[in-house]
């Protein structure tokens, strides 16, 4: 919640400011809504929602003022004027805007662990090369996983072609029948006549044709009886996605054929054949690898039918290690984050939407992440408009379109909207509040802010690899 300081001076512009009315005057100091939840909890008609601030919000459309959130509030903050609820907190931070003594309570907080901590290194100065209580007191969340040095990587896709589970894909900006360097040709050759820089021995080819049939871009042919490769010296442009390992398909497998075994996934596609829904662990997967297996079914004999399995799940197998290795683009890694974002943040909360694990809050021009809770799948970051939040992936989830409308009989006209959106894509015309559509983004920070969730909002993301 917002905390009113010792410092309070009562000029009571925060109380002016606050859009729900959460705000009271006692005794000289300013005191607002708890953030408790229970008026929540005991909503019958279900129409108070927890909001992507950690505040609570009542959606008018459903609330019919029956006042059982007013009846149960513990500190008696809530009211019903001309049928609509006013004394719950959204934790929009306008209060603490106008008002430099009230603070965010997660701010406050951290502010005193930074506090006790700095006052431990005074007392308690470190010794040489030995790492403060701040320093070594620095959380992260870690996850390792086979990942792509982007600098070495020619994509070549040889990688993709020797992953025993489909779980890379390299998208290669490059015309049909240009050889990518992936050497298959060499492998498959059965008496060595294709060496690794894809030259030909005409001595020694037997013209079986095996590298033609095996290679990926169709740059291979035949003419006057000698195999000729299409070959053209730059390096190409284009994306490799591979399994994160996060281990989030694993944790939404409705059916426990997928575990995270000591941070390694496993599967077994013949445990419960009975619920064979994978659907929500495949629309989950942050980089959209995990899918269902074209090539692989199980019978089942009770219902005589073939079952789907899965693929596109990285098995730490390192194969695309071993075979990459003239390159040495691919490479065991360890990523790591701790939950700090850059100053580009625009609180559109699209993070904590996307969030599976629900470990981010959304704050004013930045989040909190509970490091306990996230697995490093990186869900927020491939779906960030403003790349504000880290990642090692070359995925992005990009807005594509969208719908954006302001219900003028639920607006409260309290303006948060125009204040938030970073692009000015909210107008104020004769008193009320309006979306500009050829300035609006979809992104989606006013519909956060609305205290009475008056925005009629959809947007569409587009698939940065879309095609492979």
């Amino acid at each position: 919640m917002f905390l009113t300081t010792n410092t309070c001076e009562g000029k009571r512009d925060c109380i002016k400011q606050c859009p729900t009315k959460a705000i009271r005057f006692i005794n000289g100091k300013a005191f607002s809504c708890l953030t408790c939840g229970i008026c929540y909890k005991n909503c019958p008609n279900g129409a108070i929602f927890e909001n992507s601030y950690g505040g609570y919000v009542v959606d008018r459309a459903k609330c019919n003022g029956c006042g059982m959130c007013m009846y149960n509030c513990p500190t008696n903050n809530i009211t019903i004027e001309d049928g609509i609820v006013y004394g719950i907190c959204s934790r929009c931070g306008v209060c603490s805007e106008v008002c430099a003594n009230r603070v965010d309570g997660w701010e406050f907080e951290k502010s005193k662990q930074l506090n006790l901590i700095r006052a431990f290194d005074i007392l308690n100065p470190p010794l040489d090369n030995v790492p403060s209580k701040k320093e070594s007191e620095t959380k992260l969340v870690t996850r390792t996983c086979f990942g792509t040095d982007t600098e070495k990587c020619i994509l070549c896709g040889r990688c993709s072609q020797y992953c025993p589970t489909g779980a890379i894909r390299v998208k290669i900006d490059r015309d049909e029948g240009i050889c990518s360097e992936c050497r298959l040709c060499s492998d498959v050759c059965p008496n060595g006549s294709m060496n690794k820089h894809q030259i030909v021995s005409k001595s020694s080819c037997t013209l079986c044709l095996n590298c033609m049939k095996s290679c990926p871009n169709n740059a291979i042919s035949v003419e006057d009886f000698e195999i000729i490769v299409n070959k053209i010296n730059q390096k190409p442009a284009g994306k490799i996605i591979s399994c994160l390992n996060c281990g989030l398909c694993a944790d939404l497998c409705e059916n426990e054929s997928l575990k995270n075994v000591d941070g390694k996934l496993r599967y077994d596609p013949t445990s419960d054949t009975e619920n064979r829904n994978h659907e929500k662990a495949i629309e989950a997967c942050p980089i959209h690898t995990l899918r269902e297996d074209d090539e692989m079914f199980i019978y089942d004999e009770f219902d005589e039918v073939e079952l789907s399995t899965l693929a596109g799940f990285c098995v730490s197998c390192g194969k695309c290690v071993q075979v990459c290795d003239e390159v040495g683009a691919r490479q065991f890694m360890t990523a790591s984050w701790d939950g700090k974002v850059t100053d580009d943040c625009i609180s559109c909360g699209i993070c904590t939407e996307v969030c599976q694990e629900g470990a981010i809050t959304l704050h004013r021009g930045s989040i909190s992440v509970d490091l306990d809770k996230c697995i490093l799948c990186e869900n927020c970051a491939v779906h960030c408009p403003v790349d504000a939040i880290p990642k090692t992936t070359m995925y992005k989830n990009e807005i594509k379109d969208g719908f954006n409308f302001i219900e003028q009989k639920l607006c409260m006209h309290c303006g948060l909207c125009h204040k938030t959106c970073s692009y000015d894509a909210i107008d104020e015309i004769d008193g009320n509040f309006v979306v500009n559509e050829e300035k609006c983004t979809y992104c989606g920070a006013c519909k956060n802010a609305c205290p009475a969730r008056a925005f009629l909002f959809e947007r569409n993301f587009k698939d940065s690899i879309e095609g492979i």
